[in-house]
């Protein structure tokens, strides 16, 4: 505070003249405390108007820029970036060369304000590339606790739950959904639109082009069901009289030769109504895109 005070001038009269110089050196002292604070490098880039919550660690070489939003005890690593209109959230870890929020590969996009919303808890490993909305206003967003391997890409207007694996080079296109408790396979690719199911598997290098059912384990080129995910439901604690009742639902469903709308008739004729399966035909009845089956 010395350092600050040692600006100031006083009238005839004793009182205080603040001058250019104390302007100057209250900005610079405030910039000192705050890295103090946030344990950011000295060789790390954070524009003006970067708000950067205590306990934030930022690596050297890191650029974040005027506008992103960095929440408590998170962990920039070298060389990574954090731009535009990107929201961390806390306690999450960017590995290096990791790029967050630059403009979404998109033609239509023309420098329109969008966001990219990322959870707490969440590791982004390096290479990873995640692009903000491509409309006014629009958000791509990220929830809590998921990791997503090095090379992954999430595109614009993409929604991801919580909890989720994305293997290394797993791909979104644009406007993606991935529920919570999904695994996708390493250098798996989504097309745009479609919808991934939630505690599903996704095969490691295959080409999804339709929606993802819940509870399924799907691989394939194009991706198709295989069979139920028992391992993930055992996992998530779906006692053993549900997870029967699902792989008698996947067996009319997708094995028995069924058209779609009659093998839900069938199912909700022979099994007894409960919140998993009433989900399950919810999800297939609302898709847009169709089902890998």
């Amino acid at each position: 505070m010395g350092f600050i005070l040692a600006f100031i001038r006083v009238d005839i009269r004793g009182n205080p003249l603040l001058t250019q110089e104390f302007y100057i050196a209250r900005v610079l002292f405030s910039d000192i405390i705050r890295k103090m604070a946030t344990n950011i490098h000295p060789q790390a880039i954070v524009e003006p108007g970067a708000q950067i919550d205590e306990g934030v660690k930022i690596g050297p070489f890191a650029i974040i820029g005027a506008k992103a939003k960095i929440k408590k005890d998170t962990e920039i690593c070298p060389f990574a970036q954090i731009l535009g209109n990107s929201e961390i959230g806390s306690q999450c870890k960017i590995f290096s060369h990791a790029v967050i929020g630059s403009p979404p590969q998109d033609l239509k996009y023309d420098g329109q304000e969008s966001h990219v919303f990322v959870g707490d808890n969440n590791i982004i490993r390096e290479f990873v590339t995640v692009n903000p909305g491509t409309d006014e206003g629009s958000n791509t967003t990220i929830g809590s606790n998921n990791l997503i391997m090095a090379y992954s890409h999430i595109a614009h207007d993409c929604i991801v739950g919580n909890n989720n694996i994305f293997a290394n080079a797993a791909t979104l296109a644009g406007h993606v959904e991935v529920e919570d408790k999904v695994v996708i396979g390493g250098l798996s690719a989504v097309h745009q639109f479609c919808k991934v199911g939630r505690l599903s598997i996704i095969g490691g290098c295959s080409k999804v082009v339709q929606d993802i059912p819940p509870f399924s384990l799907c691989d394939g080129h194009p991706a198709k069901v295989r069979a139920l995910n028992i391992v993930g439901l055992r996992r998530s604690d779906f006692s053993k009289d549900k997870i029967e009742m699902l792989k008698q639902a996947f067996k009319i469903l997708f094995f028995d030769n069924h058209p779609l709308d009659s093998a839900k008739e069938k199912i909700k004729g022979s099994l007894p109504s409960c919140s998993e399966l009433d989900y399950l035909i919810k999800f297939l009845s609302s898709s847009k895109r169709g089902i890998s089956k």
